[in-house]
């Protein structure tokens, strides 16, 4: 189980970038952590998601 902004969900062996295509996140607002490090976009097709990792999405929302 992988752990996704505190959510367990059964994603282990899929990418980062795989998970997050079946979302519904703005690709362009969002910045991810996997295990309290940040992961740079480029890295998201190679991050392979592992049982255990805790995954944080932050979606930035404009305003003012």
């Amino acid at each position: 189980m992988v752990k996704v902004n505190g959510e367990p969900l059964d994603i282990a062996g899929k990418t980062l970038s795989e998970y997050l295509a079946a979302t519904n996140y703005d690709m362009e607002r969002i910045a991810t952590e996997r295990n309290g490090d940040i992961v740079p976009k480029a890295q998201y097709a190679e991050t392979v998601l592992k049982d255990g990792d805790s995954i944080e999405v932050v979606s930035f929302v404009g305003g003012g």
